[in-house]
């Protein structure tokens, strides 16, 4: 082995670079990062082929006065932190005062600033690729500054090799300016690319601005299908949009979030979005969200990742059963009138008031709200014979017998009044915005399996001791968790007494998992509560199996329906929670407006 010695310091920094500057989108995150923190209110983004040969960033905020522009371009100097108890409460995105010494360290770099009120008179500093910064020299320039970066690895060529084409670099860098743009609203954003604009977006002053901003970097579609939530608990506040989840993804490709303003990819916040989304998600999709969580600096770490992609939160469970909870509620809130505002329904144009409606005459209302009255009073686990008593008792009721009259809207269900049955499958319906189809054994599947769930809450769950406690051999640290962990696995069903240093003792289970695979469903649950303080697979587990029974206990296909009972299930719909997806994820109803049949038949054309 050769002895050891010292690293030149340009080698130094060309390896510190390849921490921070990945590729052209590396050094816009770092230079929008450096341009928010000095109380930019507008930034612009040029660059030239993909940023390989050119990124300039131009902002008009604080700016660095003359004697400070050598120190700028030198490693661990930041003007952001002086001491320990900064970093533990830092609210800057940038701190580590690494980012312009690596990124000159792999390409020409020059800066030109002015820290003035309003003098045209700025300084700049250059460096290529050296250790040393050229002299700082005087250069005409606004409040605020300008970094040019141009030729990206000129001097490491076998970096470069591994650049990927201009079109893929520019997509990696123009979704770092979303994230940014998306993470501070108050700021106006313009990315050029080959001298041409591809993103100019203004400063947001309102909510109305707001949504338009994520419209435009995420896609009308993504709002029109997506919910606004707030909540504020506990030091925390969450807020944001979530997608409904009917508008789901093949992949993660649309899932933002941010701590105090910085965007994280963080496996905590991915666990407790999935969890929320668990019931309601077809499987293979991903879901859609724009959420924002503030709380305070000091009860995250943000210095785990070279590039601050990754954050670690003080009480991580904390963290997540906050998350978890304010988004199960919020999808858990949504109804079928929550998406059928006129003002706001995708697809609806002109006046509902225009479009003529006929709906059912009163006698069936009334007959309709007490039989679903009747169906959420009685017994909330209901089987595949009381399915039938069920449908036996609806087949009492008649359709009403009269003409059909006009009624206001404002009497009018969100889902309407049934119309007819299509090949035993369907529900016709119809509402103030025009046809409803719904789905009867994908509604009511999820309308067994949520009551199913509340009679299982109320009652709590019932266990049943092993005649033979069954013995599972774990590792030391696994034992540690059970032991530190035996009221949270109690209050699942679960009784676990430690045997040995690896070994633990299962004696009682909960009755609804008798006859499961016990040993890997505790393994599992000893995998999450070490992973993220807190485990949801018991109950994934025994709602698979409410699932299951509330599948084979609904009514099913070719089972004709009365009008008054397709009417019960459409009231129940509307109270039920999760209403709009089956258990497995699929919709349950889909909405056609007047507008959209109207398009149909070529009308008004």
């Amino acid at each position: 082995m050769p002895r050891i010695q010292l690293l030149d310091q340009r080698l130094a920094n060309q390896i510190a670079a390849g921490e921070v500057v990945e590729r052209p989108a590396s050094v816009v995150k770092e230079l929008l990062e450096n341009s928010l923190d000095s109380k930019a209110s507008r930034i612009d983004i040029d660059v030239e082929e993909g940023g390989v040969r050119l990124i300039r960033v131009r902002d008009n905020g604080g700016g660095i006065p003359a004697e400070d522009l050598p120190l700028a371009l030198s490693r661990h100097a930041t003007s952001k932190i002086s001491c320990l108890e900064d970093l533990e409460g830092v609210t800057s995105l940038g701190f580590r005062g690494e980012a312009l010494a690596s990124i000159s360290s792999v390409s020409r770099l020059r800066m030109v600033s002015n820290a003035g009120t309003g003098a045209e008179e700025g300084w700049s500093a250059a460096s290529e690729g050296r250790d040393m910064v050229a002299g700082v020299q005087p250069a005409a320039h606004p409040p605020g500054t300008t970094v040019e970066m141009r030729d990206l690895f000129f001097n490491t060529p076998a970096r470069r090799k591994f650049l990927k084409t201009e079109k893929t670099e520019f997509n990696h860098l123009q979704e770092v300016v979303k994230r940014q743009a998306l993470s501070r609203y108050d700021v106006g954003f313009q990315l050029t690319h080959n001298q041409r604009v591809a993103h100019q977006l203004r400063a947001c002053i309102s909510q109305t601005d707001r949504e338009r901003r994520v419209a435009s970097l995420c896609g009308p579609a993504f709002m029109e299908q997506a919910v606004y939530l707030e909540n504020e608990a506990a030091g925390f506040k969450l807020w944001g949009w979530v997608g409904l989840p009917t508008f789901s993804r093949s992949q993660a490709d649309l899932q933002y979030f941010f701590v105090n303003r910085r965007v994280v990819r963080d496996k905590l916040v991915t666990h407790a979005v999935r969890q929320a989304y668990r019931d309601v998600l077809y499987h293979g999709r991903h879901p859609a969200y724009v959420l924002y969580l503030e709380l305070d600096p000091s009860l995250v770490d943000v210095n785990v990742h070279p590039t601050k992609h990754e954050v670690r939160f003080r009480d991580g469970r904390t963290v997540h059963d906050f998350l978890f909870r304010t988004l199960h509620r919020t999808l858990a809130e949504q109804r079928p009138g929550d998406s059928l505002d006129p003002s706001a329904a995708p697809g609806i144009s002109g006046s509902p008031e225009s479009a003529p409606r006929m709906v059912s005459t009163a006698p069936e209302r009334v007959f309709a709200t007490q039989q679903s009255l009747a169906w959420r009073s009685g017994d909330r686990s209901p089987s595949p014979a009381k399915v039938g008593e069920q449908l036996a008792a609806y087949s009492q009721l008649h359709p009403p017998v009269g003409d059909v009259v006009d009624n206001n809207d404002a009497d009018v269900p969100p889902l309407g009044y049934a119309l007819a049955q299509l090949h035993g499958i369907y529900i016709l319906a119809e509402n103030v915005h025009g046809l409803v189809l719904v789905d009867m054994h994908a509604a009511h599947e999820r309308i067994t399996y949520e009551q199913m769930k509340l009679a299982r809450d109320g009652e709590g769950i019932q266990t049943q001791p092993l005649l033979v406690p069954q013995a599972l051999a774990v590792s030391n640290r696994e034992a540690d968790c059970a032991e530190s962990h035996a009221h949270e696995l109690a209050a699942l069903g679960f009784h676990i007494e430690r045997a040995s240093e690896e070994s633990l003792l299962i004696r009682q289970v909960p009755v609804a998992l008798q006859g499961s695979h016990i040993e890997q469903l505790v393994r599992d649950v000893l995998s999450d509560l070490l992973e993220h303080g807190s485990s949801d697979r018991v109950v994934a587990h025994m709602d698979e199996i409410l699932s299951t029974m509330a599948c084979h206990g609904s009514v099913r296909a070719n089972r004709r329906l009365t009008i008054p009972e397709m009417n019960a299930l459409l009231r129940d719909m509307e109270e039920t929670e999760r209403s709009g997806q089956c258990n497995h994820g699929r919709p349950t109803w889909t909405q056609l407006a007047i507008a959209d049949l109207d398009k149909l038949f070529l009308r008004g054309r």
